[in-house]
């Protein structure tokens, strides 16, 4: 089915209105949405359009530097909300002291992007961004199920076991594929592409945070053998990595190839498993 027209320029006009908004606080909710709608502008430039002019490109240029900073930012709010969540008997005030240093990380990481993000460089960034609105130029031959299965395909040829890398990889090119697929808003057998790829991502993603969660633990506290916060962060990755895989082995069923099936490194029980190696 090929694209919507107007669904493509609503994603536009959305992106605009939460530029507006980013150079104030940026609250959670602002910096994901910003980060959500500028890469679907870039899976509609980078991979429906594909034909840029200069403005386009700067304005690619532009949004992902944006986007990396607020990245920053997104992770630590998603640790913190984890952490507050979690239920730790007997934490030895180990998690009062993992919060301590994740707030404190938050509010250098919102300096950084409300300076990134000041008033002249939001502006300049808009401008691009509805002048790329106003000369939007898609081909009437794209076929957006048939791009999204070619994007599905880099997912199925590498046959190597699935390594933290590799999952990461997995949920990028997954999420590209899915932002392709939503364009094509009326087609149901598109709609249900992009339940099963915002499934993957989201238990990709979900997994991802916790491990950096860990990781940023055991680096806090040090080498805490009998820390009660770490051994459940450990687990709790561990059961969100055996999660990640069956998300994947279920893409994988739904798009067959020749690739070989999923598998998993191997690697040292314990410390592999909280890095996200089975």
């Amino acid at each position: 089915m090929p694209i919507d027209k107007k669904l493509s320029r609503l994603i536009l006009e959305k992106l605009d209105r939460e530029l507006g908004k980013l150079g104030r606080k940026p609250a959670p909710e602002k910096v994901h949405k910003f980060r959500t709608n500028s890469r679907r502008v870039e899976a509609l430039l980078s991979e429906v359009v594909q034909r840029h002019h200069g403005n386009e490109t700067k304005l690619l240029k532009r949004l992902a530097r944006l986007r990396k900073k607020a990245g920053r930012l997104r992770d630590l709010d998603v640790e913190i909300a984890a952490l507050r969540a979690l239920r730790v008997p007997q934490a030895n005030g180990h998690k009062s002291q993992v919060m301590g240093v994740l707030v404190k990380e938050r509010a250098k990481r919102e300096k950084k992007l409300v300076k990134a993000a000041d008033p002249a460089t939001i502006d300049a960034v808009r401008k691009r961004l509805r002048r790329c609105a106003k000369d939007l130029d898609i081909p009437a031959n794209r076929e957006l199920l048939a791009l999204t299965r070619r994007k599905l395909k880099e997912l199925s040829q590498n046959s190597a076991p699935l390594t933290e890398k590799m999952l990461h990889e997995y949920r990028i090119i997954g999420k590209r594929a899915r932002y392709i697929a939503e364009f094509a808003a009326d087609d149901p057998d598109a709609r249900h592409l992009v339940d099963q790829l915002k499934h993957m991502q989201d238990v990709i993603g979900d997994w991802h945070d916790w491990l950096k969660l860990t990781e940023k633990a055991e680096r806090i506290l040090g080498d805490v053998r009998d820390s009660a916060l770490v051994a459940m962060l450990r687990n709790v990755t561990q059961a969100k990595f055996r999660q990640s895989l069956e998300a994947v082995r279920e893409i994988r069923t739904a798009f067959p190839t020749d690739a070989h099936p999923v598998r998993s490194a191997q690697g040292p029980p314990e410390r592999a498993q909280a890095r996200g190696a089975a």
